[in-house]
This record gives structure tokens, C-alpha cells and sequence, in this order.
């Protein structure tokens, strides 16, 4: 979904300053209107293309672990309202500028609501939407091929819209940028390689890309795991299989209280690792290996 001849997801990317946080989450829907009118000028001056699409914004941030979740929900749910708004709202048939706010504090039904457990992150982020009009897919496609080679280098909001953004949700913005998801995928990948999760990132990123593939994390000490037809299949083993699988550091050799302690930080990387993919979205299973028999065949059976 990421990007079809159709559609386009991105994201207007909030930086905050060190320490700050937004005083509210949404937007009502004029001003949701307002910050929209804004996003569709600058992103008309990024790819003048873009003047051609169907633009839809969500007046609402989140963090990026509520968006980076298989089927892109909040953005599929962007894309439904997008699509069920009356064709009417162009007046001379040209392309639309769709906001969507908070009417008395929430969202419409169908759109999740940013979760307050990942309200204090650094960078908030907008979901925005562009749609071929009709059968014009070229316009779109257009945009598609310069915001590949453009948005991470010169995609800045314009100083309007990012000091309507501060005032609108009370956020002191450091800057505040345009990003495709494929962009803000890149970025995450970096972002668990610097926190310690870069082995677990190749899992999320088959979910979120290509959900029908399998990929596996086999790379001892690390926790053995499958991402395929859906979910994340951990396998689980005891402290025999843990050593006869070669999952021990070396460094334990045979004393017994190093090994107790490094089986113990085995598991807690289990559960560091099941909790990352549960906040993304992505099903867990853990799977009992006993000792003696082959863990891939136990994985996949």
C-alpha cells in the first residue's frame, strides 16, 4: 500500500524540540482545513504534479509505531474517509484538499486514536495522503518518482504551515519536514540499528513491505524467529536447548553461574523483542524447541 498507481502515503514529519511535548493531539476539522489548504501549497511546490491529486490529511499525530503497523492502518483509514467524501467537494472538478479533525475531541469512528503510551516521543507525525484523480495515475506517478529523489534532502515544510502546526497543536516544532513511509522506514531501520534492534528490524520490515514473504532471524546469540503468513513465531528453549543450539556466548564457556545469567539475558531479549513487534502491530507466537531436534522444522511446523 505504501505506494500503488493510485495512491501515495506520506507523512508530515513534526520535529519537537528537546524535551517538549504537544499540548493536543488533534485538530478540529477547520483547523485541520487550514493546516491542509498549507500542506497542499508546499507540496505543490515540491512536485507541481501533486496540484493534480486528491490530498487527504488526518489533523491528528502519532507516533511512528502506530503508523508503521502492517496494512498501514491509521493511513488506511485516511484513504476510506478520502474515498467517501463526496466528489461534489471540488466545485469545478479539479483535485480536492480533504481534512479530517477532531469534532468535539475525537476523530472520526473509523480512525484510531494516537495512543497516550507513545504521546512523549520526539518526532510526531501527520498522515497524509495523495490519490490519482480519475484516470489521471500519470500526475500521480509523477510525484511518486520525484519525492523518491527529493523529500529526504528538500522536503521542509513551508515556514507557514510549520508555525500554523506550533500554534494549531501547541508543539514547539524544531522543524518539521515531508517524508514518504518508504522514507520514514529508513529512517526506523537506523533508528533500531542505533538502540540495539537492528537484527529484529529485516522481521517488521517484511510485515510492513511484504507481508506474503517469510524472513528469518538466525543469527545466534540472538533469539531464533520466523516472520511468515502473518506473524513472528519466537522459538522458545530451555537452558539445554539454549546451549546445545549454540545460542551461548563463548565468552560463558562451562562455569555455570555466567551461563545462568546469559540464558537469563537470552530471555529478556526474548521479551524486549516480542513486545517491539506487538507495538507494531505484528502477531507473536512463541514456539517450545525442545532439546534434540531441529529448530527451523520446530519453527515451521
Amino acid at each position: 500500500m505504501p505506494a500503488t498507481d493510485r495512491k501515495l502515503l506520506l507523512v508530515l514529519a513534526l520535529e519537537l524540540r528537546p524535551g517538549e511535548h504537544a499540548g493536543r493531539d488533534a485538530l478540529d476539522p477547520a483547523q485541520a482545513a487550514r493546516l491542509a489548504a498549507g500542506i497542499a501549497e508546499d507540496l505543490a511546490k515540491l512536485a507541481p504534479a501533486a496540484a493534480h491529486c486528491d490530498l487527504a490529511v488526518l489533523g491528528a499525530h502519532y507516533d511512528s509505531i502506530e503508523l508503521l503497523r502492517p496494512g498501514w492502518p491509521v493511513h488506511a483509514a485516511l484513504d476510506s474517509l478520502a474515498q467517501r467524501a463526496p466528489m461534489a467537494a471540488a466545485g469545478d472538478g479539479g483535485a480536492r484538499i480533504l481534512a479530517f479533525g477532531a469534532h468535539a475531541g475525537a476523530l472520526p469512528e473509523a480512525v484510531p486514536s494516537p495512543d497516550a503510551d507513545y504521546a512523549q516521543g520526539a518526532m510526531r507525525l501527520l498522515p497524509l495522503l495523495l490519490r490519482a484523480r480519475g484516470d489521471d495515475a500519470p500526475a500521480l506517478a509523477e510525484v511518486v518518482a520525484e519525492f523518491e529523489h527529493i523529500l529526504l534532502e528538500r522536503g521542509m515544510a513551508g515556514a507557514a504551515t510549520a508555525l500554523f502546526a506550533q500554534d494549531a497543536f501547541a508543539a514547539p516544532i524544531e522543524h518539521a519536514r515531508y517524508l514518504t513511509v518508504h522514507d520514514l522506514t529508513a529512517m526506523m531501520a537506523m533508528q533500531y540499528e542505533h538502540a540495539g534492534l537492528g537484527p529484529l528490524w529485516p522481521l517488521i520490515e517484511t510485515a510492513l513491505l511484504a507481508a506474503h514473504e517469510e524472513t528469518w532471524l538466525d543469527a545466534p546469540p540472538e533469539p531464533l524467529a520466523r516472520y511468515g503468513d502473518g506473524e513472528v513465531r519466537i522459538a522458545l528453549l530451555d537452558a539445554d536447548a539454549w546451549r546445545a543450539g549454540g545460542f551461548a556466548p563463548p565468552s560463558a564457556g562451562t562455569d555455570a553461574a555466567k551461563l545462568e545469567r546469559a540464558f537469563e539475558r537470552f530471555e529478556a531479549r526474548q521479551r524486549q523483542f516480542a513486545a517491539v513487534l506487538a507495538a507494531h502491530g505484528i502477531a507473536v507466537t512463541f514456539v517450545h524447541c525442545p532439546q534434540g531436534g531441529e529448530l527451523r522444522d520446530s519453527m515451521q511446523s
